[in-house]
């Protein structure tokens, strides 16, 4: 399996603190990799690096055997990287329908200065709720996007990153401030994402993690110090000495 994404020697530096420190890792087309660490540890600026929100100060980010590393924001997104959950993007006084039909305009390079609202073209609102069906939203494309549930959102932030068509995917915590049914449905969701999607998983719930990951990066002070299959990053004995809290 080759790589889709490989990072070499990145380094991002505040002050006096390092916030990535000479990182080094491969993500392998197909896979669901991964990355934890406690609070502090450096994976908001390691996955703002990846999607070209913050430059980093050295090393290299090749995607798809293209050199990235300089490319802005929207140039990743052309070449086909997806961010999702960091900043909600989703219009809470649209309809659910209408939010997933706009991200398919937008996708397909339509211009947003049609007078008439993307759902009321087919073939947008046909991929719309295609994408919708995929998430377990469909009954729900008429409902204004203000009364979904937290955890629906985070579906609806999933179905905008399938309408992207990107072949790589970063999700920023998911499961962040859903309840435990929620969490459980998108654990499911995702499972049926995987070998479709290349997904960058940054997650603190570590049940979800070891159910979904097909390989676990653990980053501490900005350091990867383990890449593994979650039998061996739950083997790790400095894994589980600085972030699992655990001792030999």
């Amino acid at each position: 399996m080759s790589s889709l994404l490989s990072i070499t020697g990145l380094n991002k530096s505040f002050g006096g603190i390092k916030a990535t420190d000479d990182v080094n890792l491969d993500v392998l087309e197909g896979e669901l990799h991964a990355i934890i660490g406690p609070n502090g540890a450096g994976k908001t600026t390691l996955i703002s690096q990846l999607s070209g929100a913050l430059p980093p100060d050295t090393g290299s980010i090749m995607f798809n055997g293209q050199d990235i590393t300089r490319a802005p924001a929207y140039g990743r997104a052309k070449l086909g990287i997806t961010r999702s959950f960091q900043i909600t993007s989703l219009v809470k006084d649209m309809s659910v329908l209408d939010n997933i039909a706009l991200a398919v305009q937008a996708k397909q390079g339509h211009s947003f200065r049609f007078l008439k609202p993307a759902r009321s073209i087919a073939p947008l609102r046909d991929e719309a709720l295609t994408h919708l069906d995929a998430v377990g939203l469909a009954d729900r494309a008429d409902a204004p996007t203000v009364n979904l549930s937290h955890g629906e959102h985070r579906l609806m932030e999933i179905a905008i990153a399938l309408a992207s068509d990107a072949p790589l995917m970063m999700l920023d915590e998911p499961m962040a401030g859903l309840g435990p049914d929620e969490s459980a449905r998108m654990v499911t969701f995702l499972k049926t994402l995987k070998g479709k999607r290349t997904i960058v998983l940054i997650e603190h719930d570590m049940d979800a993690v070891f159910a979904l990951a097909d390989r676990i990066s653990v980053l501490v002070y900005g350091h990867i110090i383990a890449t593994g299959t979650p039998a061996e990053i739950r083997s790790n004995s400095a894994v589980r000495q600085a972030y699992l809290g655990e001792e030999d």
